[in-house]
């Protein structure tokens, strides 16, 4: 007789169990087995290997911390993973794409008119690339874009696809994140570097 639907897969050695309660060794166990079927999947998308095993890799990250959602009753554990996967590996190719709108737009900039810059803004440049540096991912972009690029926050908002909204609250984000630096390292207050982004 043939089954009307099918039922989900056995658990390997209480595997799905085991990992849904946060037992550190089925991670690893689940990676192991696993593993490998994530990584085909983002690789049959991704052009970049690299970009396959970083999407892997945050695949089992994200289903480690949500690991109490998964229901083995719904389905499989390594069904979940690749679901979870699909998912990782969609917002690696908008965030590929977002960055290639980005490079294509400032590459069309105009060049802006080359003046020898003077000793105190260069060193300024470099503090702020330093403190750029040790900010998240999205307060520096967007305040690189702003800095580096001189856009203004309609500018990065159309390049970026990100909603004006959300950058303006990045780099404000961002420049509060730098002040407190300058400040805690004891740094002089004074008038922002040649070319840092004002409110516009």
């Amino acid at each position: 007789m043939t089954a009307s639907r099918q039922e989900p897969e056995p658990p390997v050695d209480g595997l799905a169990d085991r990992f849904r309660a946060g037992d550190e060794r089925a991670l690893r166990e689940a990676y192991d087995r696993y593993g490998r079927a994530v990584l085909h999947l983002a690789a049959s998308t991704l052009a970049n290997r690299s970009d396959a095993e970083d999407v892997t890799q945050t695949t089992f990250v994200a289903a480690w911390l949500a690991r109490e959602t998964f229901d083995p009753a719904k389905g499989s554990l390594v069904g979940w993973l690749l679901g979870i996967g699909r998912r990782k590996v969609i917002d690696r190719l908008r965030a590929s794409a977002r960055e290639t709108r980005v490079v294509e737009t400032v590459r069309r900039l105009p060049e802006p008119a080359r003046t020898g810059p003077d000793p105190d803004t260069v060193v300024d440049r470099l503090v702020v690339a330093d403190e750029l540096a040790r900010l998240p991912d999205d307060q520096r972009r967007m305040l690189e874009l702003a800095f580096y690029d001189d856009l203004t926050h309609q500018q990065i908002a159309t390049v970026t696809g990100v909603p004006l909204g959300t950058v303006k609250s990045h780099i404000r984000r961002g420049m509060a994140s730098l002040k407190r630096r300058w400040e805690v390292d004891g740094a002089t207050p004074g008038p922002r570097p040649a070319g840092f982004p004002g409110a516009r």
